[in-house]
C-alpha cells in the first residue's frame, strides 16, 4: 500500500517487517534420501497450484529432521503465513501445523501486534505490489530485505479481527455467485452436446421432413424450410433455457430427448465416411514461422484459441508461389488438429481472411458444392464425433489421428443438402441464445472478480466497517502505552506497558495491580503512545501529579481523552500549551 494513502484514526501505516519474523526457506540435497521422507512437513509452490484453502497442513513432501538441520530450511511454527516469492509469486496459505518450505517463500511468523488472518488476505491484496518490487533475469523474486520492507496499514487488532469477518461474509457471498455462474457455464455445455446430438439423429428436422413430405416429395426451397425451422426452435430455445437475472443464474433445461440408438437414422439418412464427401483430405506445408512479412500467413495449432483465431497474431511462412497455391487456405475448409492436447478439434474458415497457408500438424478437408461445410463443421463438435476420436487416436505422450483415420470417421448424412442446410440453422438458432448467456455469464465473473479486488482494498484503506474509538491499540515493537483505567468506585488507576489488551485482561481479572483487585475496573478511560519506556514512565508520573490529576479529570469530563477517539500526538500538544498557560499565570 502506498504510503500516501490516508488511514483512519487510530491506524498505523508499518512494514511487514514490524508484525513479524520474516524467513526465506530451504531445500536438502536430494542426492541423500535421508533427508527425505521423513515427519517434518515441507511445503513448495508447487503444493499451492490450484489450492484454494486458506490453511495447509502438508506438501506432496517431508523432510527429515536431519534434512532440516543440513539445509537452509526453518522449522515454523502453526499460524505462520507463507507467501511465495518466486515461480510464482503472489500464493498465499497459513500453516496449520508446524512446518517448513523451501526457498520459494517468504514466510512470516506474526507477532503479536497482527491477527493472522488479516495477514493473509493483506498478502492476498498486495500481490502486484509484490510484483512490482521483485526483480531477475530467468525468473522475477523478491529479496527478504525488499519484502520485510513493504508497507502494511495496521488497525487496532479488535478492528483486524472485524475487517477478517467482514472480508469473509462478503466473499462467502460472492463465492456462492460464483459457483452459480460456473454451474450454468457446465449445464450450457451439456445443452450444447444435447443440440448437436439431437441434430444429427434428426429430432431437429422433424418437423422438416413432414414439411417436405406434405410437399408430396418435393423440398421447398431452402430459405422457407429454413425459416420455419428457425421460427419454430428458437422458440423452443428461448423456453429450454433461462437467462441470468438479478445476480441469480438458473437452471439450462435440455431442449430436446436424445436417447435415440446410435444405429437408428431417421428414413432416407444413410451412414457414411468422411473420406466419401470430401474433396480431398491434405496435410499442411512443413515450413518455419516468422514475425518478419515474408510470405502467406501460416496458421498453426496454436493459432486455434477457443474456436477463434486472431489473425493479427498469425506468423508468416517463407514459400515459393507454386506451394503456396496447394496449401492456400480457401472459404469453407476445414482444418483438423491431428495431433497433440488438441488432437481432434477443428476450425472452419469463414469469410474474407489474410492470404494464407496452414502447418503440417493439421489436416484440411475441402467439400464439394453439395455438402454443407458449417453441417460437417457442427458434426465434427457432437458427441458421435468425439467418441470415434477418443478410439481412433493413437499414442500417449502425444495422441494423433491421421489423414487415413480421419478418412474413415464414420458421419451421418441426410437425404438432402436441403436438410443439411436445415440442420445447420437449427442448431444456430438455439446455440445463438446459449452464446449470449455464455457471454453474460463471462461477464459477471469478470465483474465478480473486480468486486473481490474492491472488497480488499476497501478493506486495506479502513472503508469496510466502521471504527470504534474503543478499539485498543495493536502492541507494535518499539511503543510503550500509558493508559488510565476508571475504577468501579469512581477512582483512576495509571499505568504503563507494552501491551494495553494484555494488561486490561490482568486489571479486569484482579491480577493487574494490588490497587485494581480491590477497586474493580470499570472501562479504560485513556491512553498514550511513547517510543521509549523512559518517555512512557515519566508520563505515567506526570498524570499521578496533581497537575496531571486536575488535567485528566478535566478531559474525561470534557469527553476528550484518548478513549473517546482523540489521537495522543493531538493531546501533547494541548497539554504543553497548558502547562506554558499554567506557568504564565503563576
Amino acid at each position: 500500500m502506498s504510503g500516501n494513502t490516508v488511514l483512519p484514526q487510530g491506524w498505523m501505516q508499518v512494514t511487514l517487517g514490524d508484525v513479524g519474523e520474516i524467513i526465506s526457506g530451504g531445500t536438502p540435497s536430494t542426492a541423500i534420501p535421508e533427508y527425505w521422507n521423513g515427519e517434518i512437513n515441507w511445503i513448495t509452490p508447487a503444493d499451492l497450484s490450484g489450492y484454494s484453502k486458506k490453511y495447509i497442513i502438508h506438501g506432496a513432501k517431508s523432510i527429515s529432521k536431519l534434512g532440516l538441520k543440513k539445509s537452509s530450511a526453518k522449522l515454523m511454527p502453526k499460524g505462520s503465513v507463507l507467501f511465495s516469492s518466486r515461480a510464482p509469486i503472489g500464493y498465499v496459505v497459513i500453516a496449520n501445523s508446524e512446518l517448513c518450505t523451501n526457498q520459494g517463500f517468504k514466510s512470516i511468523i506474526p507477532n503479536e501486534s497482527v491477527f493472522n488472518e488479516y495477514l493473509f488476505y493483506f498478502l492476498k491484496s498486495a500481490k502486484k505490489e509484490v510484483q512490482d518490487a521483485a526483480s531477475g533475469t530467468t525468473f522475477k523474486e523478491i529479496s527478504l530485505t525488499k519484502f520485510s520492507k513493504l508497507r502494511i496499514p495496521l488497525p487496532p487488532l479488535a478492528e483486524q479481527h472485524r475487517i477478517v469477518a467482514k472480508i469473509e461474509e462478503l466473499f462467502s457471498s460472492l463465492d456462492k455467485g460464483i459457483e452459480s455462474l460456473k454451474s450454468a457455464q457446465q449445464q450450457l455445455k451439456v445443452y450444447r452436446q444435447s443440440v448437436l446430438k439431437a441434430a444429427f439423429s434428426g429430432k431437429l428436422t422433424e418437423k422438416f421432413r413432414k414439411i417436405s413430405d406434405n410437399e408430396k416429395g418435393t423440398c421447398l426451397p431452402a430459405g422457407r424450410l429454413e425459416d420455419k425451422l428457425t421460427k419454430n426452435t428458437l422458440r423452443q430455445a428461448q423456453g429450454g433455457i433461462t437467462q441470468v437475472a438479478q445476480g441469480a443464474v438458473m437452471p439450462v433445461a435440455e431442449p430436446v430427448e436424445a436417447t435415440n440408438k446410435d444405429s437408428e437414422l431417421p428414413e432416407g439418412w444413410r451412414r457414411g465416411l468422411v473420406k466419401d464427401i470430401s474433396l480431398s483430405i491434405q496435410y499442411g506445408y512443413t515450413g518455419s514461422s516468422s514475425k518478419e512479412n515474408i510470405g502467406p500467413k501460416f496458421l498453426r495449432i496454436t493459432d486455434i484459441q477457443d474456436n477463434n483465431v486472431n489473425w493479427d497474431d498469425v506468423p508468416y511462412c517463407q514459400i515459393d508461389e507454386q506451394s503456396k497455391q496447394k496449401y492456400i487456405l480457401d472459404d469453407g475448409d476445414l482444418v483438423f488438429a491431428r495431433t497433440g492436447a488438441t488432437v481432434g478439434k477443428s476450425f472452419l474458415i469463414k469469410g474474407k481472411i489474410p492470404e494464407s497457408i496452414f502447418a503440417s500438424y493439421l489436416i484440411r478437408l475441402k467439400f464439394p458444392k453439395h455438402v454443407n461445410d458449417k453441417y460437417v463443421w457442427y458434426y465434427f463438435q457432437s458427441p458421435f464425433y468425439w467418441s470415434q476420436i477418443y478410439d481412433k487416436q493413437v499414442g500417449i505422450g502425444q495422441p494423433n489421428v491421421n489423414g487415413t483415420k480421419l478418412g474413415k470417421l464414420e458421419i451421418v448424412i441426410p437425404r438432402t443438402v436441403e436438410e443439411q442446410n436445415a440442420i445447420v440453422a437449427a442448431i444456430e438458432s438455439r446455440l445463438s441464445v446459449c452464446d449470449k448467456i455464455e457471454e453474460s455469464i463471462e461477464e459477471s465473473l469478470r465483474q465478480a472478480e473486480a468486486l473481490r479486488k474492491s472488497i480488499l482494498k476497501k478493506a486495506f484503506e479502513g472503508k469496510l466497517v466502521a471504527q470504534d474509538p474503543n478499539d485498543l491499540p495493536a502492541p507494535r515493537p518499539g511503543v510503550w502505552f500509558v493508559y488510565v483505567l476508571e475504577c468501579e468506585d469512581g477512582s483512576y488507576y495509571k499505568g504503563f506497558t507494552k501491551d494495553i489488551l494484555e494488561r486490561w485482561k490482568q486489571h479486569a481479572m484482579g491480577k493487574g495491580a494490588e490497587w485494581t483487585a480491590k477497586h474493580p475496573p470499570r472501562k479504560l478511560v485513556h491512553w498514550e503512545e511513547f517510543t521509549s519506556e523512559h518517555a512512557a514512565v515519566q508520563r505515567e508520573k506526570e498524570l499521578k501529579s496533581g497537575f496531571g490529576r486536575k488535567w485528566l479529570e478535566r478531559e474525561i469530563k470534557a469527553g476528550q481523552t484518548r478513549q473517546a477517539g482523540e489521537p495522543a500526538s493531538i493531546l501533547l500538544v494541548r497539554i504543553k500549551a497548558e502547562r506554558e498557560k499554567n506557568k504564565k499565570n503563576k
